[in-house]
């Protein structure tokens, strides 16, 4: 596809994008640019342009401020050793991006049209990827602006990139992070859009997320939606259990829960150390028990945003438990250090999990 490439002309400079990048809140601080293509059922996508970063300015009754129809990727370019920039497994988000938007109803990117669209916004703000442990978070999205008030899909959509640095998720950065176990809220039921990277699962998870800030915890996990019973994730991440046997086990995909990228990769790169992973059902009540006993050994939890991060407490009305305490263990620390660096390029990766941006 053909971008019209139109440089802002108040790009900050240097010495201020400097200031900006030095210790940047994830999600605070933007580049100077974004990308966007429209979509329309009479002509499909056109009008793909590279531009200042401004506000949209939207009809009243823009179909995504009545009936939500909105989706989002997230994922991470990082500077290369060799000067270069790559991104990670670009191309899975581009498929679930289109998973996403086949259930909300909306027209789907054509990857290669996703994967240029992130290089475009890369090369023309390419001084904003950080160096050091850094990376420039790039958050693909599409949302409904056709102007009508009517429960139907839409037929006009925008889809856009931006961008901006990031350093640690977590304020407390690798420690191991506090989860509280809601018991009154669900993120997702069967036949929902669990599996889906839709704005509106994260918006009903707020509830639970703030109750979680109130009892001093970092994140909240979900169980699941009939039984209240099953583990299922975290309120932006997927969790994993590791066992005294070095076995490890993660809650199974099936509608409720999101397909992360990289829960997939942490699957591929234990197997690979001849760790058994399995993919099936574990409850909170086996989850209490096994850290009592000892047999489990280590939780993590994993996504673009946080990478891998221990869970070391879990709190909850019925009582706190902790595995592991306030140190990271080893098995959730090797997944992490290879993981990262195999991301920057400083590491031998498996095929195409490594994605060069031509600058």
């Amino acid at each position: 596809m053909q971008f019209e490439i139109a440089k802002n002309p108040a790009a900050l400079s240097d010495a201020a994008r400097a200031e900006a990048m030095a210790n940047p809140a994830f999600g605070r601080v933007f580049t100077d640019h974004m990308v966007t293509i429209r979509w329309t059922a009479e002509n499909g996508w056109d009008e793909a342009q590279v531009r200042a970063r401004a506000p949209f300015q939207l009809d009243p009754a823009a179909a995504v401020l009545h009936y939500a129809q909105e989706i989002f990727e997230g994922l991470k370019a990082y500077n290369a050793d060799d000067g270069g920039v790559t991104m990670f497994r670009p191309e899975q988000n581009a498929r679930r991006f289109n998973a996403s938007a086949r259930r909300m109803a909306m027209p789907e990117v054509p990857e290669e049209i996703f994967l240029q669209a992130c290089e475009e916004l890369i090369r023309i703000d390419r001084a904003w990827v950080p160096d050091g442990d850094g990376s420039l978070y790039l958050r693909p999205f599409m949302f409904a602006n056709e102007a009508f008030l009517g429960v139907k899909p839409a037929s006009e959509f925008i889809f856009c990139v931006i961008a901006c640095p990031v350093g640690s998720y977590f304020k407390g950065g690798a420690k191991p992070v506090s989860v509280w176990l809601s018991e009154d809220y669900a993120r997702s039921g069967p036949g929902g859009t669990g599996a889906a990277k839709c704005g509106g699962n994260y918006a009903a998870s707020l509830v639970a997320q703030a109750q979680a800030i109130e009892k001093g915890c970092d994140q909240v996990v979900f169980l699941d939606a009939a039984e209240h019973r099953w583990v299922e994730e975290l309120g932006g991440m997927n969790l994993f259990f590791v066992f005294d046997d070095g076995s490890m086990l993660t809650p199974p995909l099936g509608g409720t829960i999101l397909p992360g990228i990289t829960r997939n990769s942490v699957i591929e790169l234990a197997r690979q150390h001849g760790r058994t992973v399995e993919e099936k059902p574990y409850s909170i009540d086996d989850w209490r028990a096994d850290a009592a006993s000892g047999k489990l050994r280590e939780v993590f939890a994993c996504g673009t945003a946080a990478v891998i991060v221990a869970v070391g407490e879990i709190r909850s009305s019925h009582g706190d438990f902790a595995i592991g305490g306030s140190q990271t263990g080893p098995v959730t620390a090797q997944l992490r250090d290879e993981l990262t660096a195999i991301q920057r390029n400083k590491a031998p990766a498996p095929d195409g999990w490594v994605h060069p941006v031509t600058l």
